[in-house]
């Protein structure tokens, strides 16, 4: 997750044509927030925290008709890396079912047929199958850091997939302070660990492994990154999850709203409405350094980045749809031989934009 990227105006919150592009213009691009606009505001619950709310409360702001349950004993396995052909590791007590000796490394190695253990010498000490575990308190992994629970070192072809198995406390711990400043007030930080927790839960997945290291899933560096703040704040919420209806609510947070947040079926287009991901108000996220944001490009600039999406000259990008926040849901990118219809996301992966709260002004 995480995650922190026309001579007329686009009126915020309303449709609008931004006019033809002359060969010597330059567009100044005005918008809102950074991220998806779907959940949790990170800067918005930093906001509420100063003004005094509680965790809970911040949860309830973003998470319409949801409470909060719990969940012990969950495990979560993480993908730290995949492609190399061996992998170093010292910290752990068994592994392959070989009890293994303190102090000493070990490595894990793929020889075609699935994974072996070899000692740090090289010397080979068992088979392992298809996949080799390697348990203990904390694992210290070769290229990777510190990590609380286990090492699985899965056969992938003649390589390893690279994943961490450890309970979900452990995994928030390691999200925690990578996704926000541990300076934080104790409310936002608890709120996190919550989200974090509940995300993690949520979107785990059958198969090899539930979730990457980076923001693909959320941003994970384990033990190493831990910090006091961020710990007390995952002890402090200890197996707390958002729900909904009985069942684990899928949490999805960003960095910054702008001022207000956006339901799930106009963040992310193509997307099903969710009862618990709607827009609301988020009226203390200005703290942010891109709670505004402005951004200028010129013809040729603007033109090389939505190459492919227009033939001929640019002549204008027409918004046909906004969310319930000023949002940018679908387009039209315009040339003077043809045209594309887009989404917003489209137009913020293509110009750099922080977010799709954006309006243009062409001079």
């Amino acid at each position: 997750m995480t995650a922190i990227t026309r001579t007329a105006t686009i009126l915020l919150g309303a449709l609008a044509i931004v006019a033809p592009a002359s060969a010597d213009g330059a567009w100044t691009i005005k918008g809102r927030g950074f991220g998806h606009g779907v959940g949790l505001s990170q800067y918005g619950a930093f906001g509420y925290a100063e003004h005094g709310s509680s965790y809970e409360q911040i949860l309830d702001h973003y998470f319409t008709r949801t409470r909060l349950g719990e969940v012990r004993g969950a495990k979560v396995r993480v993908l730290l890396g995949s492609g190399a052909g061996s992998v170093g590791f010292s910290g752990a007590t068994r592994a392959c079912g070989e009890r293994l000796a303190k102090g000493r490394g070990y490595s894990f190695a793929a020889n075609g047929r699935g994974v072996v253990l070899r000692s740090r010498d090289g010397r080979r000490l068992r088979g392992c199958g298809p996949e080799g575990e390697a348990a203990g308190h904390t694992v210290r992994i070769a290229g990777y850091g510190r990590y609380r629970g286990g090492l699985v070192a899965r056969a992938d072809g003649g390589s390893l997939q690279i994943i961490n198995a450890v309970g979900v406390e452990g995994y928030v711990k390691g999200v925690a302070p990578n996704e926000v400043p541990s300076s934080w007030p104790a409310a936002a930080l608890r709120a996190q660990a919550v989200v974090a927790r509940s995300y993690g839960l949520a979107t785990s997945r059958d198969g090899a492994f539930d979730h990457y290291a980076d923001s693909r899933s959320q941003v994970y560096e384990g033990r190493g990154s831990e910090t006091p703040e961020t710990n007390r704040a995952v002890k402090a919420t200890r197996g707390q999850v958002v729900k909904y209806r009985g069942e684990v609510a899928v949490t999805y947070y960003f960095s910054t709203s702008g001022g207000q947040t956006e339901n799930a079926e106009f963040g992310f287009p193509g997307g099903e409405p969710v009862p618990y991901l709607k827009s609301v108000k988020d009226p203390y996220d200005d703290a942010s350094p891109v709670h505004r944001w402005t951004q200028r490009l010129s013809d040729n600039q603007i033109e090389a980045e939505l190459a492919g999406l227009f033939n001929g000259r640019l002549q204008e990008i027409e918004i046909t749809q906004r969310g319930v926040s000023p949002r940018i849901v679908r387009a039209r990118v315009i040339g003077t031989r043809g045209s594309t219809n887009v989404t917003g996301d489209t137009l913020r992966d293509r110009l750099g934009l922080r977010s799709t709260w954006a309006r243009f002004r062409h001079r």
